[in-house]
């Protein structure tokens, strides 16, 4: 160090202790956890905004305000349904009409789960849902309908004896899979193809075990089985035993039969 005086020259570089710094020529606030600078600064605080009933209302459509929603449809629906007895998810076509042999087996469906001692779980809507709705109520179980907001409103059925309607297509789909021992798929759309696949994909990686997946209807879902064996096996894009993580049956016996088998404990089977 070199100099005369009061000259104080420390640190690295040209910083200099006892040396005032330079103001900082852009604008910087903290909020909460949060630092903000330049652009970002606001005008106004948490709390105004808070108490301010005529402020703005684009918050409402914002992301931190949607986890909120998903939030709390979570919690209602963890709330609605932890106390189900245990249940059957049950999945068909919104648009299967009412004089159809498929609606007929939906209700059949639906009484020999509540029979059973099932709950009946479904999307809640017309066609093959309301029919396996109407089947267990009618036999004097519980009745499930988990809606959802769509562009075509179209609401729950009226056998539902408990219902809830979602926002949100991924909260739906947890509630189908956590309250349920298994599912039953009658024959259907996308929807019902995409709720199938889901289920198939959590059984194949092992992220739910002993899930029985039931397709009722051979001559529907026949030809789905042979694209899957010849096409999609075949070509190496899914392994042989993927074609066991489903069954495929006309008889409601044998629905209530494989549901039955795995729900035993496994030193039983």
């Amino acid at each position: 160090m070199t100099g005369t005086g009061d000259e104080k020259h420390y640190g690295h570089g040209p910083e200099q202790v006892g040396v005032p710094r330079k103001k900082k020529a852009w604008p910087e606030k903290q909020k909460g956890p949060v630092l903000v600078r330049r652009d970002q600064v606001g005008t106004s605080t948490t709390d105004q905004r808070l108490l301010d009933t005529t402020g703005p209302t684009d918050w409402l459509h914002t992301d931190p305000w949607r986890v909120l929603r998903i939030t709390s449809e979570f919690v209602e629906g963890f709330g609605a349904l932890a106390e189900l007895p245990p249940a059957i998810s049950v999945f068909g076509s919104a648009r299967t009409v009412a004089d159809s042999p498929e609606y007929e087996a939906g209700v059949a469906i639906g009484r020999a789960l509540a029979e059973a001692g099932y709950a009946v779980i479904t999307g809640g809507g017309p066609g093959a849902m309301e029919a396996a709705n109407r089947g267990a109520s009618e036999a004097g179980g519980l009745s499930v309908g988990l809606g959802i907001e769509l562009p075509f409103e179209q609401g729950l059925n009226e056998f539902v004896d408990l219902g809830l309607n979602f926002r949100y297509f991924f909260v739906r789909k947890t509630m189908f899979v956590k309250y349920a021992q298994g599912f039953v798929v009658l024959p259907g759309g996308l929807g019902t193809l995409d709720e199938l696949f889901e289920a198939l994909t959590l059984v194949q990686t092992k992220k739910v075990t002993r899930f029985p997946v039931i397709l009722y209807g051979s001559a529907y879902w026949g030809g789905l089985y042979e694209w899957l064996k010849n096409t999609l096996v075949a070509q190496g894009k899914a392994a042989p035993r993927d074609l066991e993580l489903f069954h495929i049956t006309d008889e409601i016996d044998e629905v209530l039969k494989i549901l039955a088998e795995a729900r035993r404990p496994v030193n039983e089977i």
